[in-house]
């Protein structure tokens, strides 16, 4: 069970009972998907933004041309590297429901020089990486990947991992508390 390093967020989720017209507008795919999160409580607190989020948002998660599994590497290393709790539950178990297993998923942590892993991800990881690091896949990197992916492929990649890196600094520095559904289901250990 997962245990929250940071017991209080610093900004408060809105709950429910407060809502006013704009947030239920706005929350309403989420309640008839049964999907509301902290992470959307939390961006009620500015609605404009979190509208215009929605929209990129939306392509990353759920219209991107990454096949799944390889995307869902590429979320969760860079989730990794941000030290993002939040981040890192919830893709665990969306990785799970696209077919990556536990095994693979601690490999991700482990990073490029697992030995594990496929060519592919391992490719993906060190994009992560570079892109973590440098702000920039190198010439290497993207030409080794170019035998994977097509350049629209490789776009999405670029813009998932901007993304969720992007995602990260918010949940950590807003200290978006982990949702109940979801630490029942991931243990986050950043040690191993």
């Amino acid at each position: 069970m997962f245990m929250a390093t940071n017991n209080q967020p610093r900004i408060n989720p809105k709950l429910q009972s407060s809502w006013n017209e704009k947030d239920h507008d706005i929350m309403k795919p989420f309640v008839k998907d049964n999907s509301v999160m902290n992470i959307f409580t939390t961006l009620l607190n500015h609605q404009a933004l979190f509208k215009r989020w929605l929209v990129f948002a939306n392509h990353i998660l759920f219209k991107s041309s990454l096949p799944s599994k390889e995307k869902e590497i590429a979320i969760l290393r860079i989730g990794f590297l941000c030290k993002c709790e939040y981040e890192w539950a919830q893709h665990v178990v969306i990785a799970r429901r696209v077919g990556l297993d536990d095994a693979i998923i601690e490999e991700i942590k482990k990073g490029e020089d697992s030995t594990k892993l496929s060519e592919l991800q391992r490719l993906i990881i060190r994009s992560v990486n570079e892109l973590y690091e440098y702000a920039s896949i190198t010439d290497k990197t993207w030409s080794s990947l170019e035998k994977y992916f097509s350049t629209e492929q490789l776009m999405d990649l670029v813009f998932t991992v901007g993304q969720y890196n992007l995602v990260s600094m918010a949940l950590n520095s807003f200290k978006v508390q982990i949702d109940r559904r979801v630490a029942s289901q991931v243990n986050v250990d950043f040690t191993k």
